[in-house]
Parts: C-alpha cells; structure tokens; sequence
C-alpha cells in the first residue's frame, strides 16, 4: 500500500499513463481490423467473428486475471499486458492477402483473442489499482475512477479516429507496426518510472476466492452484462457498416471518406462517453449524496437509457430507406445514448469498487470485468446476425430490450455499510 499521497499519486500517475497507451491502440486496432476487413468483402456476419476471440478472451481473462494479480501483484499483470498487446500486433502484421477468406478470418481470431486478453489484463490491473491508491475520504474513489475511465475513454475515441486515418493514410500493415513500435518504447518507460506502491500479491490466494458471495457484486455484474451488450450490438458492426453503406461509392476516395467519417463518429462518440464519465460525480453531486441515492441512481438512468435506442429503431423502420435527415438524427441519438450511457458506466464503476472490500478487490473487479466481457461478447455476436437479419431497426430494438434488462438487475441492488458514502 502506498505509504503517503505522494506517492499513491505518482503510482496512479504511471498506471493512468500506461492505461492510455494500451487503449489507444486497442482502439486503433479496432477500426483498422473492422474497416480493412469489410473492404476486402467480409458480410456483417463474419466482421463480428473477427471479435468474437475477443471477448471469449475477455470473459476467461478478467476470471483468471483476479486471481493472478491477487497471487503475483498488480504490477505483473499490467506488464503481462501491454507486452502481450505488442505481441498481437505484431502478429497481426504477418497476415497474408493471398490466405482464403477462411484462414484469414481463423488467423485474425487467435490475434484478436490474444488483443483481448491482453486488454482486460491491463484494465483489470488499473481499475483495482485506484481502490487501493484513491484518497479514502469524502468522494475521492468517485472522482478517481470517474477520471481514470473517462479519460481511458476518451483516448480510446482518439484510437478509433487514428486507426481510421492511419488505414487510409498508410494502409494496413505500415499502421499496425507502428502502434507496435510506440507501445513497446511506452511499456519500457512505464517499467523504468513506475514507482512503489501496488501490492506485490500474497500466496495464500485461492482461484475459488474469484466467485463473489457478495449479492451486490453480483447483481451488479449481471446488470453490467445487459448494459454493455446493449450499446455493442449497434456499435461493433451495425452502425459502421450502415454508415459505409452510405458514405462511400465504392472508389478508393470514396472509401477514404468513409473511413475518415466513421472514424470521426466513433472517436467523437467515444471521447464524449469519456468526458460524461468523468464528470459524473459533479453531475450527480456525489459529494453531497450518500450510498443509497447513488445505488438508486443505477436504476433510474437505466430505464432513461433504454428510451432512446427504441425512440431511434422506431424512427429508422419508420424511415424505411436511409436518407440525410436520418443520418442525421441518427448520429445525434447515438450522441445523446453515449452521454446517458457514460452516467451509467460511471455509477456501476463506482459500485464496483465502493462495493468490494480491500482485500478482495482484484478479484471481485476481476468477476466483474468478466461479466463487462460476456456482454459485449453477446452483443458483439447479436450485432452481426442482428444487422443481417432486421439491419439497422433490430439492432437498435435489441439494444432498447438489453438496457430494460439492466435496469431489472440494477434494480436489486442494495445500499450497505460496505459501499462508503460518495
């Protein structure tokens, strides 16, 4: 444990900053997979195969990874991380034009499973690092996990917009060792400079210990299962592929418009959900609010979430055909989705931590974690055969249904003494 707050700062300060590097390329590689992918003829169908690794990946990753980092140290699985991440792109740029559909699709799988355990490596390390380094008085943890989230967001939104213009700028290959490049000189910095203060992990920690008995925890999970499959099953394919569908004319500028346009959406939608999230507890005046309003905020901007993708599938079936008006109202529904879904990822970052005990943290953010995974796996997979079979109405129509769903499990949980006032 830190033992002053300089130095619990500084240990958050390098945690903070590995963070970013890792999420900037992971969103990055996102859009460079999904875009470079489609232009090669890849139905919607297949385009999510490409990140359903991904997710599986997450789901066994944030199940283990409590445990390891519990046993081996906050620090080891933050490493483990970032230098898998480097690992899986530079595998990535080994893949062959010439290789079937099949193979390629098989190839980028494994890739994108080794991306994904090592995403969840590095974001469990983080998020349990800031229960242990927050100030513990007033509504500190809510400041410095609404900070650490939504600033990794908004850097993420940034990768989106990168990997876009990069893919048009330089191409595939070129695109990926680059990002391999800086995130390993960053990994090496961040060993050099991190400074003391995480645990070094205790022996006695047993695997069973990773399945909470907490019901808070765990109603929390479920509810985090629904929330975020709500917002991947438009978000991984159905909506950029819509968006393609309409920008470009197939040419080479016209793809390039394109890309650089759903790119901008993504990281203009993204680094918005950043900047909500962390200014959560001002929003909320957490400071001034005590467990119990908060816990009962979880429910109530759940069902407010889940009005607008049924008000935007309504309208899209409606329209029939995409048209500029459409598109238009679209991008601004989406807007007004990510900036109540931000309140919402905010609330159950904060329950997380406010709800788990020192002690248990890695591995009750751990369980967590793998429930955040199994949703955007559902909705990863709900948004390719979605799309297929209903296009843009059923996705969004799905997702109204997923958020109620969220708000159900929201709906029991319950303020108790061990979830520290905001």
């Amino acid at each position: 444990m830190p033992t002053d707050r300089a130095s619990g700062l500084a240990a958050y300060v390098a945690v903070t900053a590995a963070y970013w590097a890792f999420m900037l390329t992971d969103g990055a590689l996102r859009m460079l997979v999904l875009l470079h992918f489609h232009t090669l003829g890849f139905s919607p169908v297949q385009l999510a195969y490409l990140f359903v690794l991904y997710e599986i990946a997450g789901v066994v990753t944030n199940l283990s990874a409590g445990w390891i980092a519990a046993r081996f140290g906050l620090t080891a699985t933050l490493y483990a991380g970032l230098t898998l991440q480097v690992v899986a792109l530079l595998a990535l740029a080994r893949l062959d034009p010439s290789w079937a559909i099949g193979a390629s699709v098989a190839y980028v799988m494994l890739v994108q499973g080794a991306s994904g355990v090592a995403k969840d490596l590095a974001k469990m390390s983080s998020k349990s690092a800031v229960k242990l380094l927050a100030p513990k008085g007033g509504d500190g943890l809510f400041r410095w996990v609404a900070l650490l989230t939504g600033s990794k967001n908004a850097v993420k939104g940034l990768g989106f917009l990168l990997g876009a213009a990069l893919l048009g700028l330089a191409g595939f290959v070129p695109s990926v060792l680059g990002m391999a490049a800086v995130l390993a000189a960053i990994l090496i910095a961040v060993v050099l400079r991190m400074p003391s203060g995480l645990p070094t992990g205790r022996k006695d920690a047993a695997f069973r210990e990773v399945f909470s008995k907490n019901r808070n925890v765990n109603w929390l999970s479920l509810s985090r299962v629904f929330l975020f499959g709500a917002r991947d099953v438009w978000f991984v394919v159905g909506i950029p592929i819509y968006f393609y569908a309409v920008l470009s004319d197939g040419s080479e500028a016209g793809n390039r418009m394109a890309f650089f346009v759903i790119g901008s959406f993504m990281a203009v939608w993204i680094i918005l959900y950043g900047a909500v999230q962390a200014a959560a507890p001002k929003l909320l005046h957490a400071r001034a609010r005590g467990a119990a309003a908060i816990v009962a905020d979880a429910k109530t901007w759940a069902l407010a979430l889940s009005v607008v993708p049924l008000a935007l599938a309504l309208l899209t079936l409606a329209a029939g055909s995409p048209a500029p008006w459409l598109t238009a109202l679209l991008v601004a529904g989406l807007l007004v989705f990510g900036a109540i879904f931000a309140v919402n990822s905010a609330l159950h970052s904060y329950l997380i931590l406010a709800f788990t005990e020192d002690r248990r943290v890695t591995m009750d953010v751990g369980f967590y974690y793998m429930a955040n995974a199994a949703g955007r796996l559902m909705g990863t997979v709900l948004s390719g055969a979605s799309y297929q079979l209903g296009g843009l109405p059923l996705c969004l129509g799905t997702a109204a249904a997923m958020v109620a769903l969220s708000a159900w499990g929201a709906g029991h949980l319950r303020a108790e003494p061990a979830a520290r006032p905001a």
